[in-house]
């Protein structure tokens, strides 16, 4: 049983704030997109009326720093069954939205919530920190109510409580003081408590330590996989959120190359970390020369005086690289957005183990 909220104006005298009937719940939805940290969790907004497979609209979806989703639903004037009959049909959705599902929705959503970003830009600067190589591995059902009835509480607590259903409930008190207008928030349970008993899917796999995915993206001309391969490096850039991640590479990880949407193309050692393109240089005929002298890439150079911008390479000593045409990509196997990352994934491991004949 939630407890009740009282306010008292105390700056003339003690008078209490009395509470009013808010007119139109619909107001809280607009609240929560402006300020989603009302609800008191870390949340970032990725769409507001997101259209499920089944044809309803959930009122806000939103995501967590560990990557889990959590579907906000105004309770407006449906009764208790009918919010909670909802809920559990948008989880039921919810829980088999993929990464590239999630980003998909956040694209489609982002003018109207407010961003313009990439959703793994927008997801750093709200979070400090890249979206992890899962996403959605549980997910969280919060109605969102001017007022809780017993009947909701009732449902909502058995569930909960009884049969670990990630549901929990909101409700807002709304005063009204003169001109000014408050809101004073409640949770039927904690719901950090709700979190940690909700199971997850899967568990997080460990990191062996030296095995690292690296991302080539081709598409704009700032690098090319031939040239990577030809001259033993890997690079990424155009942006911090790109050439951050390769500052995790160090002098003897192994990296495996992946070139997107068609698979994976080489494995090797990393010799040094990375730097500024501009200063990375490679051995032609026994002497030193820039690697921007030989680059075909049309747009390799570009930005290399910003250090924000410009494009980072990192030397490798590849073991074996393939072709485009020979790239290995089977369903199931790991790829993510970010430009590098440590590849844990046991079920790429084997696969690429096996196809590059390496020794573990």
């Amino acid at each position: 049983m939630p407890i009740e909220t009282g306010i008292w104006r105390i700056d003339n005298g003690v008078s209490r704030v009395n509470a009013v009937r808010m007119d139109n719940e619909a107001k809280l939805e607009e609240v929560l997109l402006q300020d989603i940290d009302i609800l008191g969790l870390d949340l970032m907004v990725i769409g507001r009326q997101v259209t499920t497979a089944f044809g309803k609209r959930i009122d806000l979806l939103a995501i967590n720093e560990e990557g889990n989703l959590y579907v906000v639903e105004v309770k407006r004037d449906r009764t208790p069954r009918e919010v909670v009959a909802q809920l559990l049909d948008y989880g039921s959705w919810v829980k088999k939205l993929t990464y590239q599902e999630i980003v998909n929705i956040y694209e489609a959503h982002k003018t109207i919530i407010g961003f313009n970003k990439k959703f793994e830009e927008e997801f750093y600067d709200r979070f400090g920190q890249n979206p992890p190589e899962s996403l959605n591995e549980s997910h969280q059902l919060i109605i969102v109510a001017s007022q809780l009835d017993s009947s909701s509480e009732r449902i909502v607590s058995y569930l909960s409580e009884d049969y670990n259903v990630p549901i929990n409930a909101v409700f807002f008190s709304y005063f009204k003081d003169g001109t000014a207008e408050y809101l004073t928030r409640t949770w039927l349970m904690n719901p950090n408590e709700v979190a940690i008993n909700t199971p997850s899917r899967s568990k997080e796999e460990k990191w062996n330590g030296q095995d690292f995915y690296v991302a080539i993206g081709e598409d704009n001309g700032h690098r090319n996989w031939d040239e990577c391969a030809k001259y033993g490096y890997v690079s990424g850039g155009q942006g911090k959120w790109y050439s951050k991640t390769l500052h995790q590479l160090f002098p003897g990880a192994r990296i495996f190359a992946y070139l997107p949407n068609k698979g994976y193309v080489g494995v090797g050692i990393v010799e040094e970390t990375a730097v500024m393109i501009k200063d990375f240089t490679i051995e032609i005929d026994g002497k030193q020369q820039p690697l921007l002298s030989v680059l075909e890439a049309p747009r390799a150079g570009e930005n290399s005086d910003n250090p924000e911008l410009s494009e980072y390479a990192v030397k490798v000593k590849w073991i074996k690289t393939l072709s485009r045409e020979e790239a290995i990509r089977e369903k199931g196997m790991f790829a993510n957005q970010n430009t590098a990352c440590k590849l844990k994934n046991k079920f790429t491991l084997e696969i690429l183990t096996k196809a590059f004949a390496l020794e573990d």
